[in-house]
């Protein structure tokens, strides 16, 4: 999906081509989401972190291994030594975006994290006005005006249903986790298409595979030990029953 998104970024001249791989890469995230709410549904798997480890592993293995054979200033020990600290800090809002929005699956509805994801919308052009130096029109701002209104509205909603099942905290905190992924992913998605057009798709998908193997590999352990905590005492609470 990634590779995908960033093609589409590489080639906008080309605007059916950008579109065909924009709805690629939709569908891929639909896959993604409808699977990740489907296992926790059914089989109370949920594994965020886990999930997001293995794709940075593939990144690493493939992307992050070209930049090491490279030479010159395109090599993978001279990026570290000049970027590394900012690559540090993609790779933290690149991990913890995908890390909140599956977490959030948890606690409220495939249809809530879908619709709230699009709070990345006005974050992200925020974002570019200041770091790419985008201009937009009035039209956008009508469009970013009308997602942040149905924001609201999805959020209020899910809390008064969830008053109706003792779920309403629950809810809450899925709607926040997909609001705060959603900006973190506003975050990385605007780095990405600056290195994307300024410098390499291989330098940032090798970064990004490189930080985030580290940074989710430390977190893995952390996570899952604190999951353990949480689920041992249902566990016994249901054999207890």
């Amino acid at each position: 999906c990634s590779f995908l998104h960033l093609q589409g970024l590489a080639h906008g001249g080309n605007i059916l081509k950008t579109i065909a791989l924009g709805q690629m890469l939709s569908l891929c995230i639909c896959g993604t989401a409808i699977t990740s709410q489907y296992l926790t549904e059914k089989y109370q798997v949920n594994t965020p972190m886990l999930q997001s480890f293995i794709n940075y592993c593939l990144l690493f293995l493939i992307y992050t291994m070209m930049l090491a054979f490279q030479s010159g200033s395109d090599n993978l020990l001279d990026i570290l030594k000049r970027k590394w600290w900012k690559y540090i800090l993609l790779g933290l809002a690149d991990v913890e975006a995908n890390y909140t929005i599956v977490r959030a699956y948890q606690y409220t509805t495939l249809t809530s994290v879908q619709l709230l994801d699009c709070f990345g919308i006005p974050v992200l052009m925020a974002l570019s006005w200041f770091v790419l130096r985008a201009r937009y029109r009035v039209i956008h701002f009508i469009a970013v005006f009308v997602c942040l209104l149905g924001v609201g509205t999805m959020v209020g909603a899910d809390i008064l249903a969830g008053r109706d099942d003792n779920s309403g905290s629950d809810v809450l905190i899925g709607d926040l986790l997909v609001l705060l992924g959603a900006s973190l992913y506003a975050v990385s998605n605007v780095c990405e298409e600056y290195i994307v057009k300024k410098l390499s798709r291989q330098e940032f998908l090798g970064m990004v595979g490189l930080f985030g193997t580290i940074i989710s590999g430390i977190q893995l352990p952390a996570v899952c030990g604190i999951c353990s905590l949480y689920v041992l005492p249902i566990q016994l609470h249901a054999i207890g029953d």
